[in-house]
């Protein structure tokens, strides 16, 4: 499909048009987690410069995970679904409960109402449960990866930890089972949305290979039956974890995701997609079980060890992901597939991030100064992000016959 050089804004192609906003809901949702990552990261920049007197490690994690990562799983997954299914596509107001529940899970937890965030949390990925099974309930076409059924299981496994984090707040007797639930939701879900919704996005996006379409086989039923069983083997990881030390359930986690990648994803394989953010991709995707391993097998180095899967990979693969899908759809092929400079200063400054927060970790005596720099270097980040991406979100082209260029395999 050839492209328009002029890059004028098709037909029903306005920024935030209701139309535009059903069709692709991560034009709100992109930026929306974006915007939430300066709060959980910003407020350490400020602590580590003298302006704000403390730092909140709790209200981080759960904005970078339920703020941030939930925005980017949910725009993703309320825009490729419905074109992945020939189902219609998500409601004004299903996008408004992803984008509106973000932002009070992150007012709640800044204001310490921590019961408050993972209700509202909780809603959202509900709403998101019950859309992604209305909508293969009711699919036409194109059955979907056998590996998509680490989706639901890693919401499950999210929802549970969300749930369990209510029960056992502030009661100490309770401690193993809040431990548990923060491990789930911040590990096990994470870990589970990226070989799910990886076993699509990551051969497309770095191979241009989609899936298999047509009924399934006794083969594709016994894969499916390996992944439910990797998952149910990932969920007890954190209780072996939880009871008998870190180290194990590390080490099982690697192993699964490994398995995964190497077996179900194929990501051993090279990109064959020309240009710099294929191949980004592929190296935040391996970042994930490196992290685990390092930790493993350094587990003095727990939280440090474990941001380079955090950072490194769920952060840079979100971002990189993201830009796919945006430019993907936005008709940027020239970006998409070239070697943009905002892409190398975007993994250039992941990386100094990645480094400077397991630094903390190392050099305990200058621990805010590399506070500092992991959360300067995280968000000079994002604004690389923004610079690369924004043509697709507000000047997005349309294809000669008027289609919406999201079309385009490109863009899931």
């Amino acid at each position: 499909m050839s492209l328009p050089a002029s890059g004028a804004v098709g037909e029903g192609q306005a920024p935030l048009s209701a139309g535009r906003l059903r069709r692709e809901p991560f034009v709100l949702l992109f930026p929306l987690g974006v915007a939430l990552s300066w709060w959980g990261v910003g407020h350490w920049l400020l602590h580590a410069l003298g302006l704000l007197a403390d730092f909140r490690p709790r209200f981080h994690a759960i904005v970078q995970i339920q703020g941030f990562m939930t925005c980017l799983a949910a725009g993703f997954l309320l825009t490729m679904i419905p074109r992945r299914t020939g189902t219609a596509p998500a409601s004004v107001a299903q996008v408004a409960v992803a984008a509106v529940g973000a932002v009070v899970v992150a007012a709640a937890a800044w204001s310490g109402a921590w019961r408050t965030a993972q209700a509202a949390w909780l809603v959202v990925v509900g709403e998101l449960v019950l859309f992604i099974l209305g909508r293969f309930a009711r699919a036409e076409q194109r059955r979907p990866p056998n590996a998509f059924v680490w989706i639901p299981t890693a919401l499950a496994m999210g929802m549970a930890g969300a749930l369990l984090s209510i029960w056992s707040e502030g009661q100490a007797q309770l401690a193993r089972w809040q431990m548990l639930g923060a491990h789930w939701l911040q590990q096990g879900m994470l870990i589970g949305l990226v070989l799910g919704v990886g076993s699509l996005a990551l051969p497309l996006m770095t191979r241009g290979e989609g899936p298999p379409d047509g009924a399934p086989t006794a083969r594709d039923r016994l894969a499916r039956a390996a992944h439910l069983a990797g998952a149910a083997v990932m969920a007890a990881s954190f209780w072996l974890e939880v009871q008998y030390g870190l180290r194990w359930g590390l080490a099982v986690r690697a192993l699964v995701v490994t398995a995964v990648y190497l077996f179900g994803i194929e990501l051993w394989r090279p990109p064959t997609r020309p240009g710099w953010n294929a191949r980004v991709i592929q190296a935040a995707a391996w970042s994930v079980p490196l992290g685990l391993v390092v930790t493993a097998i350094w587990p003095r180095l727990a939280v440090g060890g474990l941001h380079i899967a955090f950072v490194g990979g769920f952060g840079l693969l979100g971002l990189a992901v993201s830009s796919q899908v945006i430019l993907g759809h936005g008709g940027y092929r020239e970006l998409l597939f070239g070697r943009p400079w905002p892409v190398a200063v975007l993994v250039g400054c992941v990386a100094l991030a990645t480094v400077a927060r397991l630094a903390m970790a190392i050099d305990r005596g200058r621990y805010f100064v590399w506070m500092g720099l992991a959360a300067a270097a995280f968000l000079l980040a994002t604004l690389a992000w923004a610079w690369f991406v924004v043509p697709g979100i507000v000047r997005p082209r349309a294809a000669p016959d008027g289609r919406p260029v999201g079309a385009h395999p490109a863009a899931p």
